[in-house]
């Protein structure tokens, strides 16, 4: 039976698919399986340490401090709802008994030498658990990466000998169809190409190995030197997977290929020779193909909404125009395969806003002496935390930013709002970072300017990206001015800093998505500021601008419409 190619993609595929797969299993099993053994160690083991440790303490303090009972008797009770090891029970009930005889009389030292051993006997069988249990998650890792290692190794092997034979399945007769071509464009046609293989390039070699005889066959008769050309512009148009549509000098057309026939809707036959324009009256895709600059067209084909790039090229002889040929590239599956990928970031970005959020959160409740001083160098350690979670709050907004401009659901609410409040919000924003390096921004304001129509949220977060931007640029114990001016019914909001500026090569791509100016501050951010600044403010019929030289700082404007 032969197997056709798209099978055999599609086998090769789901075996690397099968190896990615199989890896992937095996380490999430072993991860959990560390991570089980791992919080067997730490969780009720250590909580029974810290109960033992209270009882000593209050068991020192009885005699001063009555209070110390109550707690003692606290954590024993926490104790014993803790037992979790093989004679835990019996050392936690007779460390009860011994306390209750302490009670009854607490002026005996030797009670206190009892009880005290007793909890040093439950403390004891539980640093035992800790140690043997750590044993167990070395022992499942050690496991974990000899297992895993070998997996590696023997996929690796299988995937790199697939990897290496599985190429000359395409380009052997790839490369057979490759020299034929260029025999017979070298006007050989006696060339014939030979494959073994009962697939479509098979087909495809017998298929040229009857044109081969066929243009032979001409190429030995009166009739060839007339239709050689036009035989030749056929069948390469015709193989073609775009859509191809020729016109005259006169806009008549001469031919479509069958991609464009189903893209039209119409046989070739049936409008041979009729004039382009005519038919665009009955016809809405040629209609738009005529009259529109569009270089993007949405258009239904295959049962679902496609895509294809629109290009008109010329055909010239002795530089006059005596004809045109329009070109529809399918871009379909680049516009899924960026679809996919701007979910993708959406969906990642908005998935770790929260534990983010909570590393956060945590770090800050560790500077909070009641939950235990640190030393100075812990709370550097807590200080880089918190920025560096800071740090990825901002790019995991960008990106959640950046999803809504390319999926174009760009979120505004638009509404009368006053300049004065999205400056004073936007200062107010960056007042701690201006402040750590001793910068002094400055507002500017014109008298009575007219409220603005736009999304406030949205505005005040370009402002601040401008301002960031300022500050991260500008040196210590220097200045930045934030002003609003009326200019021919529009608001001008200005950032200038008088920091090292920009190349003035650089300013044509600095709105550019990811895009950084070289040899400045190159490993931070993510070069998607001002691309999403330049989006939010377009998206509200408002334009964004630079201007800047090199050692005189830089100045960022924005315009938005009186409401």
């Amino acid at each position: 039976m032969a197997i056709k190619l798209k099978t055999k993609l599609g086998l090769g595929l789901s075996f690397l698919f099968i190896v990615i797969l199989t890896y992937g299993i095996l380490a999430i099993f072993y991860i959990n399986r560390l991570s089980g053994d791992a919080e067997k160690v730490l969780k009720n083991n250590y909580e029974s340490l810290v109960y033992c440790n209270n009882m000593l303490k209050s068991l020192e303090d009885i005699p001063q401090k009555k209070e110390a009972i109550q707690l003692f008797d606290n954590n024993l009770s926490k104790q014993e709802n803790n037992i979790t090891e093989v004679g835990e029970k019996e050392a936690t009930q007779t460390l009860r008994r011994n306390f209750s005889v302490l009670l009854s009389d607490p002026g005996s030292p030797a009670n206190y030498a009892t009880v005290r051993q007793d909890i040093l006997r439950v403390d004891e069988l539980n640093q035992q658990a800790m140690l043997r249990k750590n044993a167990v998650a070395l022992k499942t890792a050690e496991d974990a990466t000899l297992w895993l290692t070998i997996i590696f190794v023997v996929l690796g092997l299988v995937a790199f000998s697939f990897v290496v034979n599985f190429p000359a399945i395409i380009a052997t007769p790839v490369r057979l169809l490759n020299d034929g071509i260029h025999e017979i464009a070298n006007k050989n046609y006696r060339k014939r190409i030979f494959l073994q293989q009962e697939d479509e390039f098979g087909e495809l070699a017998a298929a040229f190995n009857s044109m081969a005889e066929k243009l032979d066959e001409y190429e030995h008769s009166n009739l060839a030197q007339i239709k050689f050309e036009k035989s030749r512009i056929e069948t390469i148009i015709n193989q073609m997977k775009d859509g191809i549509i020729g016109l005259d000098a006169k806009r008549n057309i001469l031919f479509l290929n069958p991609v464009a026939e189903v893209l039209l809707g119409i046989k070739e036959s049936s409008i041979i020779g009729m004039y382009a324009p005519d038919v665009a009256l009955s016809n809405d895709l040629m209609r738009t193909l005529l009259h529109e600059d569009k270089k993007e067209l949405k258009i239904f084909a295959d049962n679902k909404e496609s895509y294809f790039n629109k290009d008109t090229l010329n055909v010239t002889n002795n530089e006059t125009i005596i004809g045109q040929v329009i070109i529809l590239r399918n871009i379909t599956p680049f516009h899924e395969l960026n679809t996919a990928k701007t979910n993708f970031i959406a969906t990642v970005s908005h998935e770790l806003k929260t534990p983010i959020s909570a590393i956060k959160m945590s770090a800050q409740l560790l500077t909070d002496n009641r939950v235990g001083s640190l030393n100075n160098e812990q709370q550097e350690l807590i200080g880089s935390i918190r920025d560096d979670a800071e740090r990825l709050l901002k790019i995991t907004g960008e990106l959640l930013n950046m999803s809504q401009v390319e999926t174009g659901h760009i979120h505004l609410k638009l509404q009368a709002t006053n300049p004065a409040s999205i400056i004073e919000q936007a200062t107010q924003a960056v007042a701690l970072p201006a402040q750590q390096k001793n910068i002094a921004i400055h507002r500017q304001l014109a008298n009575d300017l007219p409220s603005i129509q736009a999304d406030a949220e949205k505005t005040s977060w370009v402002l601040v990206n401008l301002l960031t931007n300022a500050i991260k640029y500008s040196s210590e114990s220097s200045s930045i001015e934030v002003s609003a001016s009326l200019h021919e019914g529009k608001i001008i909001f200005t950032v200038t800093d008088h920091g090292k500026g920009i190349d003035e090569k650089y300013l044509p791509r600095i709105f550019d998505r990811y895009f950084k100016v070289p040899g400045v501050h190159e490993g931070t951010g993510t070069g998607l500021g001002l691309s999403i600044s330049k989006e939010f403010i377009e998206a509200q019929h408002g334009q964004i601008w630079a201007v800047s030289r090199t050692g005189e700082g830089s100045q960022f404007s924005f315009s938005l419409p009186k409401a």
